[in-house]
């Protein structure tokens, strides 16, 4: 699909649903602008065209929502706002993480350990190594470890495929 044929499909229903999303009109056409230049640079990226439709909605959804985000702080967000489009959106990155949290409990004790204080916990790297009492370059080593004995695990049970920001849009639990 090319973003001409994708202009004319979408520039409609998407500049209505940033309408009521925004009530400047001159905004509304300057983020409809912003999301067909997203799409048009992500284009050939997109891994399947049969969920074209939720992709650019997530797109448009979140040009909305960094719009709200760079206003200036003192402007409250409008109580009608609401971020559902069409197609009822799975929340692919909270079954993923149910799945991450508890395959990270099968790792060995000290890549688990790793992980949940610099996953979960946000420690850095470096406090990593202070609290452990290991070197940092050793701390680096066990999440970077931590990190691969962990996706090896999950490729073994799901499927999780992610954008190229690392953002989580499909998500499965593969059957046995």
């Amino acid at each position: 699909m090319n973003i001409e044929d994708l202009w004319d499909q979408f520039h409609q229903p998407l500049k209505t649903y940033i309408s009521q999303r925004v009530n400047d009109q001159s905004i509304v056409d300057d983020l409809l602008q912003i999301v067909f230049m997203k799409i048009q640079v992500h284009l050939p990226n997109l891994i399947d065209e049969q969920k074209i439709d939720s992709w650019i909605y997530r797109i448009t959804r979140n040009t909305i929502i960094d719009f709200y985000r760079t206003k200036k702080t003192s402007e409250i967000l409008p109580d009608d706002l609401h971020f559902n489009n069409r197609a009822e959106e799975e929340n692919f990155t909270k079954e993923a993480a149910v799945c991450i949290r508890s395959t990270i409990k099968r790792l060995p004790e000290k890549y688990r350990e790793a992980l949940e204080l610099t996953e979960f916990q946000g420690l850095s790297q470096k406090e990593l190594s202070e609290k452990l009492g290991i070197s940092y370059s050793g701390a680096k080593s066990r999440v970077q470890r931590g990190r691969g004995k962990l996706k090896q695990l999950l490729e073994g049970c799901c499927h999780i495929e992610a954008d190229r920001y690392g953002n989580i849009v499909d998500f499965r639990i593969l059957k046995e």
